[in-house]
């Protein structure tokens, strides 16, 4: 049985759903996963795990800053587990190229270069933000052509049969035979949602 430690960074809260339901699926299974809010929980890794998940959504064109905090302080330990990446944007699906730079930005300033990246649409919750973000949000969508112009309700554009997929497959290469699981290349395992391209 694995053990999965799953650390998020979630501003709006789609992401740490993500999380939550990667946990699900790693349990289903018969594994054991922890989540864990970087926001409110400590700065180093904790012994025992068995592969890692970072996950952190992407706000004014990149990642949270307490995510890269917490990469940069436990890089030794990503780069010696299995380890993987999921980044949350609305520019996961359609406009890719600016999913992958956020990544790339992140890459950078961290250090770390995750043998397993995901991209996975996040959330339009209009119903959370005040009058003011509201209205400029709808006008960015507007902008990008999106026909998502409701702000009386919220649009979710996570695709969870790819979370679920992601997840299937992180797992098969954590429990794979020794040599077989992590890989020394950089590879990237695109999951897009079915967001409409666009990013706050």
């Amino acid at each position: 049985m694995a053990t999965i430690y799953i650390a998020y960074g979630s501003v709006e809260g789609q992401t740490a759903h993500i999380a939550e339901y990667i946990a699900d699926v790693i349990r289903a299974h018969g594994h054991q996963a922890e989540t864990a809010d970087l926001k409110h929980s400590a700065d180093t890794l904790p012994d025992g795990q068995d592969g890692v998940i970072v996950a952190a959504s992407v706000h004014v064109g990149k990642h949270e800053g307490f995510v890269a905090d917490f990469v940069r302080r436990n890089r030794g330990d990503l780069e010696r587990l299995p380890s993987a990446l999921v980044s949350v944007s609305l520019a996961a699906h359609g406009h890719e190229a600016d999913a992958e730079g956020y990544v790339a930005k992140f890459e950078e300033e961290t250090g770390w270069h995750p043998a397993h990246v995901a991209l996975f649409g996040g959330a339009l919750p209009y119903t959370q933000y005040n009058f003011l973000k509201r209205q400029l949000m709808k006008k960015i969508v507007k902008d990008k052509g999106s026909q998502d112009l409701d702000t009386s309700r919220d649009y979710i554009y996570t695709e969870w049969d790819g979370v679920r997929h992601f997840t299937e497959e992180f797992l098969a290469r954590v429990t794979a035979p020794a040599g077989q699981g992590q890989g020394t290349g950089t590879t990237s395992t695109e999951v897009p949602g079915s967001s409409p391209g666009f990013n706050p």
